[in-house]
């Protein structure tokens, strides 16, 4: 029978078809991108990239990889189009268009930029998003994998293991995170006393300069490779895809987690953690969560360590039992898996859960939040330990996440990636701070307590610089305005230490008009901004 609705459907389809059509054309800046793009690009392909705000998708796209909810007000300020390239070569023709109009260029992977930074913006801006430059190329011959900067994490993980069960990559924890992003910042997780950063394991990259040219390591120079390893690729072009180098894991690791309240000898075991978690066999990482909690209507502090062990449980509880008494850890407390299976676990799923859970990019999940993080290099006496918990109870929201560094990261030297914090460092702090409610009140409100908990710690903490974690991104540290190399010295120096100053040439040979900026980007050493 014939629907009687289908030529009122087709109507509607057609109307909003050409309300769409006419929006666009009227739109001066839509009209000249789609000019500049069609000089390189098919005109089909060239409008179907183009997002503008007339766009009936305009909302969901953009909000797709909006990862902190910060962002996602009515007052945030928006692009006027989002670029989303299908093809190398579009990103090229991105790049030139954007420079040939005037328009700053934001460029987004996964979103997950703590400040926003890759999608906001307080002039007329672009987005380049690069969700749809994901694919992900496994040479087992070699043991390596060209990777897009669009792929997410959880991408990589599943299709290292469809080609390999004892083989992985040391990067972070959490699988929707851009591998862009990820990778040009540094880049750790579960495996970085074994092996050091994601960016020691990276042997090539393809990088589109300012120019618009796409260039391999080769063509880019050994100072411009050295730069998008950790300095922050987006101060520089846009990567295309990293080729990784990927790492043996043996087909047994083993997991475990373990939860103390103060009451339990918490105090005692954070402050034995801080010389034996840097310390122990680099095939052991250990992170400890701290946190106020309530017990029996009765404020309190707990600690929870998270781990993950390169071996079977019966060699791990014999090294803790020798190593860490205080944490009393029995075969009970371990879990025997597979290295896929510890990544899901890892992600807060439960084991046994299939890989293909990885491949969820589970868009538009944002909450409320705010990190910052320091580098401790002397342990914490018990002392400032016992005034931490009171000042986590007193704030009530704000916990901390202590990494553990030594193994692998006391043997890179600081300036081998412009990630410097190496030998030295016993462990990073990321502190970190969740919410739910909306508005100026909410946000000011648990953006102070991790500042006051961030300021309490001054003592504790790395001095001349106060180093900083750059994937950790805090405009606390330091922002800039005119662009100018003092000002990029303040955050520069927290996150690079003595590696700004390289990071600065290669900017200023790259770059030297600093077309590729934000508020925390590397500057040329004179800006004309």
């Amino acid at each position: 029978m014939p629907n009687p609705m289908r030529p009122y459907l087709l109507l509607s389809l057609v109307f909003f078809f050409n309300l769409y059509h006419s929006m666009a054309v009227s739109d001066p800046t839509h009209q000249a991108l789609l000019q500049c793009l069609t000089q390189s690009i098919p005109t089909d392909t060239a409008s179907s990239i183009i997002v503008s705000k007339s766009n009936p998708s305009y909302t969901s796209v953009l909000r797709a990889y909006i990862r902190n909810a910060r962002f996602n007000t009515s007052s945030t300020p928006k692009p006027l189009i989002i670029i989303t390239p299908l093809d190398e070569s579009h990103v090229s023709a991105a790049v030139i268009c954007s420079r040939k109009l005037g328009f700053q260029l934001k460029i987004r992977s996964g979103g997950h930029d703590y400040e926003g930074l890759s999608y906001v913006f307080d002039k007329p801006f672009f987005v380049l998003d690069m969700f749809n430059l994901r694919s992900i190329t496994v040479n087992m011959a070699d043991e390596t994998a060209w990777v897009g900067a669009g792929a997410t994490l959880g991408e990589l993980y599943y299709n290292i293991w469809k080609n390999s069960k004892v083989h992985g990559f040391p990067a972070g924890v959490c699988p929707t995170v851009g591998v862009g992003g990820h990778l040009s910042g540094a880049g750790y997780g579960t495996l970085i006393r074994k092996y050091g950063l994601s960016v020691d394991h990276v042997v090539d990259a393809k990088l589109v300069d300012v120019k618009g040219k796409i260039l391999d390591r080769k063509a880019m120079g050994e100072d411009l490779f050295w730069a998008i390893r950790g300095g922050g690729a987006a101060s520089f072009g846009v990567v295309l895809s990293y080729k990784i180098k990927l790492v043996p894991v043996p087909e047994t690791v083993t997991v475990f987690r373990i939860e103390r309240l103060l009451t339990e000898n918490a105090t005692d075991i954070t402050f034995k953690w801080q010389t034996i978690a840097p310390t122990t066999d680099e095939n052991l990482f250990m992170r400890m969560l701290l946190q106020p909690v309530t017990r029996n209507k009765k404020k309190t502090a707990r600690i929870t360590v998270i781990a993950l062990y390169l071996g079977d449980s019966d060699s791990l509880v014999s090294l803790l039992q020798k190593d860490f008494p205080e944490l009393s850890i029995g075969k009970s407390n371990c879990n025997e898996t597979t290295w896929i299976d510890s990544v899901l676990w890892w992600a807060n799923f439960d084991l046994g859960t299939p890989p293909t859970a990885l491949l969820d990019r589970d868009l538009n999940d944002a909450a409320f939040l705010k990190r910052k993080s320091d580098y401790v290099q002397t342990p914490i006496p018990k002392s400032g330990l016992e005034s931490l918990w009171q000042k986590m109870i007193e704030l009530g929201k704000v916990g901390m996440v202590f990494n553990a560094y030594g193994g692998r990261m006391d043997q890179i030297k600081p300036d081998e990636t412009p990630f410097p914090h190496r030998a030295g460092n016993l462990y990073k702090i990321q502190y970190s701070v969740n919410w739910d409610e909306p508005g100026n009140e909410a946000d000011k409100n648990f953006t102070t307590q991790a500042k006051l908990l961030h300021d309490f710690m001054t003592p504790f903490v790395s001095k001349n610089p106060r180093s900083a974690y750059f994937n950790y991104r805090d405009i606390d540290v330091g922002s800039t305005k005119k662009w100018s190399y003092e000002e990029g010295k303040v955050y520069g120096e927290s996150y690079f230490n003595g590696n700004y100053e390289r990071l600065v040439d290669v900017k200023t040979a790259v770059d030297p008009n600093n077309f590729f900026r934000n508020e925390q980007s590397i500057p040329p050493r004179s800006s004309k901004i």
